[in-house]
């Protein structure tokens, strides 16, 4: 998901949904971004999470650009929420790979793969909220001169997206969507075949996946993020206030204020869950072992991370 990549979708054709923005999300985003960039490396995993505050500090102020008066108290949320996070949230991401990689041996439906999907939404959404309520206060501090350098941010990333997906030679694209996609399925399953691999290049080349739509979804979340952040700062409002309206703009991920993408995130979300019900169901014992093992390893990573809090 241009949201979330993670576990489940980790492997999945392009983002099953679409991420944006700034404060709106910026630490939570940046946090979770973090934390889940080093499940690509079980062996990372612990280090990466005790090294987490310091790691989303430079993300964050990179897209920020915190003042002096600001810096002491972004540390703290980002502090408090890591400390809230491994005491809380990390035990249950360990009992949901648990509960997936029990399931690995057998063959799965689309059904069975969105119903993963919407599991691991729910679980990691209570990450994001807290975070929101964390960095809610921030929010009327900021001013012209972050606006702007958000902006700047911004442009780079749709830049960058421009690069990655929207390669003017149609091959072109197709081969990068197919390496990216093969590398994430190796990651978790381990070598796959060349008729697995075919798979994968006809899948892509069958996908709805549409990365215009995706770049001008994105500049319109951008647009309404800087909007409203602007006026949170500018209007003298409650905490509460400030993050019912990360809320909503939260809830634009899911459910885009456009009628036609919301019904583009339906097709592409239903023709993920098949492809990787499919591809999943191509695999042989040596590869479900492997991905098996890969959620085990993560699942004890986390376990072992969340005892750290009691001792």
């Amino acid at each position: 998901m241009h949201y979330r990549k993670p576990l489940l979708a980790s492997f999945s054709l392009q983002p099953m949904s679409t991420m944006g923005n700034a404060v709106r999300m910026s630490l939570a985003k940046g946090i979770l971004i973090c934390l889940l960039l080093l499940l690509g490396s079980c062996s990372m995993l612990r280090l990466g999470y005790d090294q987490g505050p310091q790691l989303v500090w430079w993300w964050l102020d990179g897209y920020v650009n915190f003042s002096s008066e600001q810096t002491p108290h972004a540390k703290e949320a980002i502090r408090r929420w890591f400390d809230w996070h491994r005491k809380t949230q990390l035990p249950e991401y360990a009992a949901l790979l648990a509960g997936l990689r029990n399931q690995l041996n057998d063959s799965v439906t689309p059904a069975q793969v969105c119903g993963w999907s919407e599991e691991l939404r729910n679980t990691v959404a209570p990450a994001f909220d807290h975070m929101l309520q964390l960095g809610a206060p921030l929010v009327p501090g900021l001013g012209e001169a972050q606006w702007q350098h958000m902006e700047k941010h911004y442009s780079k990333g749709n830049e960058e997206l421009r690069r990655d997906h929207l390669q003017p030679n149609i091959e072109e694209r197709l081969e990068a969507s197919a390496k990216r996609t093969i590398k994430r399925i190796e990651n978790l399953y381990g070598s796959i075949d060349e008729a697995q691999r075919r798979l994968v290049v006809a899948n892509i080349e069958a996908s709805p996946f549409d990365p215009e739509a995706w770049l001008i979804e994105r500049q319109r979340r951008q647009h309404e993020t800087l909007l409203t952040l602007r006026r949170l700062a500018a209007e003298p409002v409650e905490t509460e206030q400030i993050v019912a309206a990360l809320r909503v703009l939260i809830e634009r991920v899911e459910r885009s204020a456009d009628a036609d993408y919301r019904a583009y995130q339906v097709k592409l979300t239903e023709y993920n869950c098949a492809f990787i019900a499919q591809l999943h169901n191509s695999t042989n014992a040596t590869q479900r072992r492997h991905a098996h093992d890969k959620l085990k390893g993560w699942e004890g990573d986390f376990r072992a991370l969340a005892s750290q809090h009691t001792r």
